[in-house]
């Protein structure tokens, strides 16, 4: 088997999983209801599948987290992969080994747990430094300003990170990186640490969740080594520190970063914080932390707009080539996955390994019928009434053509077109749509979705008029 065709295999497992944890997933929303299944199913990252032993991992971004599911939740998640996939003996939750929990660096002697000297930590005595060190731990090595899609909502934020990795000094430290779950603050909070290293070859990086901190802290703490502790985190040219609305509450850690960040930014080092919200909406936090956390550049990712949306789908796209998506399927998602980009990637995967798995062709009624869940979380309450009112004040005709018996060009299209738009952008099936249009059949229903879909491809025209009412009923 050539390398290619390996990788095609490694795909399409990749894609099977997903899949039957998109099936998993859908099913414990129900069972849990939306608060437990928000907190702690949600964050929840699809790891390996170990044949050999029937293991599969699943990732959590904390510590805490990850302690929680595995007390309260393994069984369940077990048994449910069961039943999904007879391979899965057993279901192994633990925290992200690459973007969230570095490996285990002990501050005290800037080893990790196997001995290795902490990543670009500069030599030891005995060392010549003839060579440049190794790229950080606990960096994703797929997470890189390469990979990351820019536009509008992120422009601010991407080339803040920028200048920040930049050879020369910034003219701002620390910069604080704020974008709710799923936008990409993580993203680049990594791209950063890797292209810092391409920078500053010799310099000297440490990345943690504001949770591993905090752990580190209170082990310093208990094993009365807190000199040693300071000594190493100051040592450091460039701190990531991710995921920090989790040091809230916690005085003592709160202080020691206080004085942290003092006295990197007194030696011209550079500093880097991500959290889900802003620096003053941090309950529980010091004014004199708050005060620091906001000195440098708060940098805000805003929801990805449409467009970004589809060029994050077209960039993804490019993995599964020559597979063929249609315009109108990209179009359609980009639309009416608007809440969080995480979600929109995971719809396409899914979407695609079904089609590659049951051998069918990707299309706007297969993204309908598969992605039930996932569209309906983020669809804006748009009613057929609307649609009707909208697409009649488009073309001129009045409202009670969309109910009527005439077979008039002029009446029939925009009839058809609102038929479509209904399938499009409400959860009504196709038998509640005919009712709607005078009590027609739900193969009207049918033949008219696929005829503007059809239409969109031929006739700019009709693309143009549509792309148009979809921009009015979703403003």
């Amino acid at each position: 088997m050539t390398a290619a065709e390996r990788d095609a295999v490694q795909d399409a497992e990749a894609v099977a999983l997903a899949a039957d944890w998109a099936d998993i997933v859908s099913g414990l929303r129900k069972d849990l209801g939306h608060q437990l299944f928000t907190q702690w199913i949600r964050p929840i990252e699809l790891g390996p599948l170990c044949k050999a032993t029937g293991t599969l991992d699943l990732y959590l971004p904390t510590e805490f987290s990850a302690n929680w599911v595995q007390d309260r939740l393994q069984d369940r998640l077990a048994l449910a992969w069961k039943i999904a996939r007879a391979e899965v003996r057993t279901v192994r939750i633990a925290v992200h080994p690459g973007r969230r929990k570095p490996v285990d660096l002990d501050l005290r002697t800037g080893e990790d747990g196997l001995g290795h000297r902490a990543a670009n930590d500069g030599p030891r005595p005995a060392d010549t430094g003839a060579e440049p060190l190794s790229a950080p731990v606990g960096l994703d090595p797929t997470l890189t300003f390469a990979a990351f899609v820019t536009g509008t909502a992120n422009i601010l934020a991407r080339n803040a990170a920028e200048r920040m990795a930049a050879a020369e000094q910034p003219q701002f430290s620390p910069l604080y990186l704020k974008a709710a779950t799923g936008q990409g603050k993580t993203h680049l909070l990594h791209a950063i640490g890797h292209a810092f290293t391409q920078t500053h070859p010799r310099g000297r990086i440490f990345y943690c969740s504001a949770e591993r901190f905090m752990v580190d802290f209170v082990q310093a703490l208990k094993s009365g080594e807190m000199i040693a502790f300071k000594g190493r985190l100051r040592g450091f040219d460039l701190l990531l520190v991710d995921d920090l609305q989790f040091i809230i509450g916690k005085a003592s850690a709160q202080e020691e970063l206080l004085y942290t960040i003092d006295a990197l930014l007194a030696e011209g080092k550079r500093l880097v914080f991500a959290a889900d919200r802003a620096p003053q909406a941090l309950d529980g936090v010091e004014p004199r932390l708050l005060s620091r956390l906001s000195m440098g550049l708060v940098a805000d990712i805003q929801p990805a707009d449409i467009e970004l949306r589809r060029q994050i789908l077209h960039s993804k796209l490019a993995r599964f080539a020559p597979l063929s998506v249609p315009e109108d399927v990209i179009e359609f998602l980009a639309r009416t996955i608007s809440r969080n980009v995480r979600e929109l990637v995971g719809g396409l995967h899914k979407l695609i390994a079904y089609a590659q798995l049951t051998g069918q062709e990707v299309s706007l009624l297969l993204a309908e019928d598969q992605l039930t869940d996932i569209l309906s979380a983020n669809r804006k309450r748009i009613t057929i009434d609307e649609i009707q009112r909208t697409v009649c004040s488009f073309y001129r005709i009045d409202r009670s053509e969309m109910a009527s018996k005439r077979r008039a060009r002029a009446v029939v299209r925009p009839r058809q077109v609102a038929m479509y738009l209904a399938k499009v952008l409400t959860p009504r099936s196709y038998p509640e749509i005919g009712r709607k249009f005078g009590g027609r059949d739900h193969s009207t229903v049918i033949h008219a979705v696929r005829l503007i879909e059809d239409l969109r491809q031929r006739d700019s025209e009709m693309d143009g008029d549509v792309r148009s009412l979809l921009r009015q009923l979703e403003d």
